[in-house]
C-alpha cells in the first residue's frame, strides 16, 4: 500500500518539510516547523538583525536580534518571514507591487509564530505570514488568521496531503509550498544495499559493529528526554498514533489514542530497537549527526535538514523510506507542510488573498522557494520538476509517501512532552504499555 510506483511517490509530494519538531544549525537545511522544536534546542533563528552601536555592531545573539519586525506603514502588502526565503519573496513581491501598483514589503522575523502573534494582538502584524502548518490551530484558536478562499481547480494543483495539512475544521488556511518528512539515510560505502526490512537494517547495523566498521546499529534523535516526531514511524506502524477523528475527519482532541492497543504495539518494537542497539537516549540530534558523518553508523533516520552536514562530510549517501517490519507494520512518518497564511487582521485582505492564490500557487515561485531553502515544493508539477532534476528530491518523495499529516490542532502542545519522554523511558527499559499508558493519562489532562 505505501510503497507504489514512482509516479506516484513523486505525485503525493509527501516529502520535506519542514517544520514538527527539531534543531537548526542552518536555517536552509534544517526542519522548521513547531513539532521538530523537540529534536533540538537550536530551531529559532538568530537572523543578522543585530542592533549598531557607535563603537561596535552587536553579535548575532544579542537580545536584539530578536525583535519583531515593526510593520512598515508605508507597504500596502507586507510579508513576514524568515531570512532565508526572505531574499526570494522580495523579489516576487515587488512583481506583485508593480503588477497591481502598490508598495510591497518583506520582512524577517526572527520567531515567526510568536512575533506573528503579539503583532497581531495589536494590530501591527503583516498581511501574510508564512510558517508551518502546525501553528495553525492555535492560530485559529486565536483568531489571526483568516481562511483562504481557494478554488477547486487550484486545490487540484497540490498533492491531497499538502493541501490536507492546511485545513481546519474543513476550511483551508494557507497555501503550501513545501513538505517534508523523515526517512532512512544510508552511508552507501557501509551499507550498499537498502535494507527491506527493519529487521534487516538491525542484522546489517550490528553486524557491522561486531566487524569493527562502525560503533553504532542505527542513529536517530532520541536524547534524555525523547523525541516523539522521529519516534512516531514506529507508533504508527500498527494503526496506532495520538488522536482519533471526529465524524468530519478532523483530528479529534477528546480521542487521544496514545495508550491504545496499536500505540502500543509501535511501542514494543521501540522497545525491541531499544534492546538490538538501535535507539539510544545517549543520542541526541547533535550527536546523530556527528556519528553519521563519522562513519560510525550506517544508517541514519532524520529528515532532509540532516543531508547537508553529511555532504560536506564527504558522505556518500542514498536516501529511502523508513523500512517496515517484517510482520507487516508499516512505518508512517509525519508530514510537515510549510505555508503561506492571510492575517485575519490583514490591512489588505483582499491583495493579501491575491497573492497566496496567484503567486504562491505559481510553478516558477515555487520551485525559486525550493532553490532558497532545499524544500521540494508543495505544487505537484514543480515538484515533478524538481523530482526529475534531482535525485534526492525524488527519494524523499518516496520516503514520504504516505505520510500522516502532523495534527495541526492546539491540543498538540499537550503532546510533545509526554509523549517524547515516554518514547525515551521504553528505550530505557519501561514496559510500554504501561509507559504510554501513563503518557496518555498525562496528555489527557494536560488537554482538560
Amino acid at each position: 500500500m505505501k510503497r507504489t510506483t514512482r509516479a506516484v511517490a513523486i505525485a503525493s509530494a509527501a516529502a520535506l518539510l519542514l517544520s514538527a519538531c527539531g534543531g537548526d544549525t542552518d536555517t536552509a537545511d534544517e526542519p522548521t516547523s513547531a513539532a521538530e522544536e523537540t529534536t533540538a534546542d537550536t530551531e529559532e533563528e538568530t537572523g543578522d538583525a543585530a542592533e549598531e552601536t557607535e563603537e561596535e555592531e552587536a553579535p548575532a545573539d544579542d537580545a536584539a536580534s530578536t525583535e519583531a519586525p515593526v510593520r512598515d506603514a508605508n507597504a500596502e502588502l507586507v510579508i513576514w518571514s524568515d531570512d532565508v526565503r526572505a531574499p526570494i519573496l522580495t523579489e516576487w513581491a515587488e512583481q506583485f507591487g508593480e503588477e497591481y501598483g502598490i508598495t510591497t514589503q518583506v520582512q524577517i522575523a526572527t520567531d515567526v509564530r510568536q512575533q506573528f502573534k503579539d503583532a497581531s494582538n495589536v494590530d501591527q502584524g503583516p498581511d501574510i505570514v508564512v510558517g508551518a502548518h502546525d501553528w495553525l490551530g492555535e492560530f485559529v484558536q486565536d483568531g489571526i488568521v483568516a481562511p483562504v478562499q481557494m478554488s477547486a481547480d487550484t486545490q487540484g494543483l497540490f498533492a491531497e496531503e499538502a493541501l490536507e495539512a492546511t485545513k481546519y475544521d474543513g476550511q483551508i488556511y494557507g497555501v503550501p509550498y513545501a513538505t517534508e518528512s523523515v526517512g532512512l539515510i544510508r552511508n552507501t560505502d557501509l551499507a550498499p544495499d537498502e535494507p527491506a526490512t527493519m529487521e534487516a537494517l538491525v542484522e546489517a547495523g550490528k553486524a557491522l559493529v561486531d566487524a569493527g566498521d562502525a560503533e553504532q546499529v542505527m542513529v536517530t534523535p532520541v536524547g534524555q528526554q525523547g523525541d516523539a516526531y522521529h519516534a512516531f514511524p514506529w507508533l504508527s506502524a500498527y494503526g496506532g498514533g495520538i488522536f482519533g477523528t471526529n465524524a468530519d475527519g478532523g483530528w479529534d482532541p477528546a480521542n487521544v489514542i496514545v495508550g491504545s492497543e496499536e500505540t502500543i504495539l509501535g511501542g514494543e518494537k521501540i522497545a525491541w530497537l531499544a534492546e538490538e542497539g538501535a535507539l539510544n537516549v545517549n543520542v541526541d540530534y547533535a550527536t546523530m549527526e556527528a556519528q553519521f558523518n563519522d562513519g560510525a553508523s550506517a544508517f541514519m533516520v532524520s529528515g532532509p535538514w540532516a543531508v547537508p552536514n553529511a555532504e560536506a562530510a564527504g558522505i556518500n549517501y542514498a536516501i529511502s523510506p523508513v523500512p517496515d517490519f517484517e510482520d507487516g507494520g508499516e512505518t508512517v512518518p509525519f508530514l510537515g507542510v510549510q505555508m503561506f497564511y492571510v492575517s485575519a487582521k490583514a490591512k489588505n485582505a483582499q491583495l493579501a488573498q491575491e497573492f497566496v492564490n496567484t503567486y504562491v500557487t505559481n510553478e516558477d515561485f515555487q520551485l525559486a522557494l525550493f532553490e532558497a531553502g532545499q524544500r521540494p515544493p508543495a505544487l505537484t508539477s514543480a515538484l515533478e520538476q524538481v523530482a526529475g532534476e534531482d535525485a534526492d528530491i525524488e527519494a524523499w518523495a518516496a520516503a514520504g509517501e504516505g505520510a500522516s499529516p502532523m495534527p495541526n490542532i492546539p491540543a498538540m502542545n499537550a503532546v510533545w512532552g509526554p509523549l517524547g519522554q515516554a518514547t525515551a523511558d521504553i528505550i530505557s527499559g519501561d514496559d510500554p504499555a504501561e509507559r504510554l499508558a501513563a503518557a496518555q493519562d498525562e496528555i489527557v489532562a494536560n488537554i482538560e
